[in-house]
């Protein structure tokens, strides 16, 4: 079983899944370094699974074989109990049939049943409107917390870590520097594979440091990858007729699994990534939160004796990055099944950077009940909601235009994560409400039973959610 890993879990991840006993390759110079001492290969060769973080950083995509994908995800989600994990319903490479029931500026909204996905207008083979129906391929597939929809494209291609082969390009190229493309592109006529009629190659920038022989198997397997999807596609129906069947898929991608990392499993790698390399505590934590902290993380590992050594230091990060006093904060809900959404933005009304809590207040619109509570929702509410980084809980009090109290909604989650634009958490779906007239309740325990009956919850987790929530509820009393 050989892995990818990229992004910024990488040493981490690496040395987690060398202990596992898989072998991590087209490792990058860094990681090679590190490493240098660990007795692992990491060589330039074909992967059976990528592993990358994803674009907002919260976790990482698995796309790969059945096996090592299952193998990679077994190792990420023990990295802590909050680490959840999530089959794609179409993986990266799989060719759907789909219609179009949205054209956007740049491109169109396509139905693919289980799934919606973006098709760019520059990756069309021609005019596109609302009620075409197309056989698209997942170039880009997204995590299901995330917004954005699966990238499509109408040119079929196979990838690997080495080589692609696309039915949009034509002959052999190479995206490395200098004579090693030259190199590279003569390199095809001496290998045994022969690139399929209608396809041409690209070796990728990992093919640099990889020997003949490995270059010889990521082209045969990509072109036995690439014969597979060009005889799916000859025995598929009709798009028009497959359309009115139960699946949509016409040939099969790569397996494809989204892990989310929460705060616990953040500083679980942590741990992992201290015993290769000096490594700050909250590192993964920080790194998640801003992109523009990435430089300040390495510089403190780079000239602090024990970097490692104390608490996280969220005065420091709240100062740098945020969230501070007066700004706009998010409260991101996600949930067991994957899916995510905001509950709304408010000011940041207090913040005690020392204690690493905060207060949000969001003004509320008028309509319906609050959940659980049963008390009417109107037009001039004020919900307020304190939050504090690490905690397993936190408390929404909602009260009237004149500063009386509806309720009390304590959401139990994973540990609270106050990040720049949002604080972020896993909701656990059983919660404890304190009514205006003093009376507490538990609910929605059954809904977290049923999360761990579907998978979506660990054993693990679920028992910690519900100690958390008979704890609350004894104060609260």
């Amino acid at each position: 079983m050989t892995v990818r890993v990229r992004g910024i879990y990488t040493t981490a991840l690496t040395k987690r899944l060398l202990d596992a006993g898989l072998d991590v390759v087209q490792a990058s110079p860094p990681i090679r370094r590190r490493f240098a001492d660990h007795d692992a290969d990491l060589a330039a060769v074909p992967d059976a699974a990528a592993v990358a973080t994803t674009d907002d950083r919260q976790g990482v995509g698995i796309h790969g074989d059945d096996d090592t994908v299952a193998a990679v995800r077994e190792v990420c989600t023990g990295v802590g109990r909050d680490a959840l994990a999530w089959t794609d319903p179409a993986g990266r490479g799989a060719v759907v049939d789909g219609v179009v029931t949205e054209t956007l500026g740049s491109g169109a909204v396509v139905d693919c049943g289980d799934f919606e996905g973006f098709l760019p207008f520059g990756v069309t083979d021609g005019y596109v409107e609302d009620g075409d129906a197309l056989r698209v391929q997942v170039v880009d597939p997204t995590p299901p917390w995330g917004d954005d929809r699966a990238e499509l494209t109408t040119e079929l291609t196979v990838q690997t870590g080495l080589v692609e082969l696309s039915r949009g390009r034509s002959g052999a190229s190479a995206n490395v520097p200098g004579d090693r493309a030259t190199e590279l592109v003569r390199t095809v006529e001496l290998l045994s594979a022969d690139v399929p009629d209608g396809w041409g190659l690209r070796w990728q920038r990992a093919a640099e440091d990889a020997e003949m022989g490995a270059l010889g198997d990521a082209l045969a397997e990509a072109v036995e990858r690439a014969e597979a999807v060009d005889a799916a596609v000859a025995d598929a129906p009709p798009i028009e007729d497959n359309l009115g069947s139960d699946d949509l898929v016409v040939a099969a991608g790569e397996s494809t699994v989204w892990v989310w990392f929460g705060r616990e499993s953040r500083f679980g790698l942590d741990e992992a990534r201290r015993e290769v390399e000096s490594t700050m505590h909250g590192h993964h934590r920080v790194k998640a939160a801003a992109r523009s902290a990435n430089t300040a993380v390495d510089f403190v590992e780079a000239v602090c004796d024990d970097p490692g050594d104390g608490e996280f230091p969220f005065r420091a990060v709240s100062e740098g990055f945020g969230p501070r006093l007066g700004d706009r904060l998010g409260i991101h809900h996600g949930k067991p099944e994957g899916r995510a959404f905001t509950l709304g933005r408010g000011e940041v009304t207090e913040c005690d950077p020392d204690a690493g809590t905060l207060t949000v207040e969001r003004s509320m619109t008028g309509g319906g009940t609050y959940d659980a509570l049963g008390t009417k929702r109107e037009s001039g509410d004020i919900a307020v909601t304190k939050l504090k980084e690490g905690r397993w809980w936190y408390p929404t009090v909602y009260r009237d235009a004149d500063g009386e109290s509806k309720g009390t909604y304590v959401n139990i989650c994973t540990p609270v994560e106050l990040f720049p634009d949002a604080a972020r958490y896993v909701d656990l779906h059983v919660d404890v409400v304190k009514h205006g007239d003093g009376t507490v309740e538990r609910v929605d325990d059954d809904e977290l039973d049923d999360a761990v009956a579907a998978g979506h919850v660990p054993e693990p987790l679920a028992e910690r959610a519900r100690q958390v929530a008979t704890a609350v509820e004894r104060a609260l009393d």
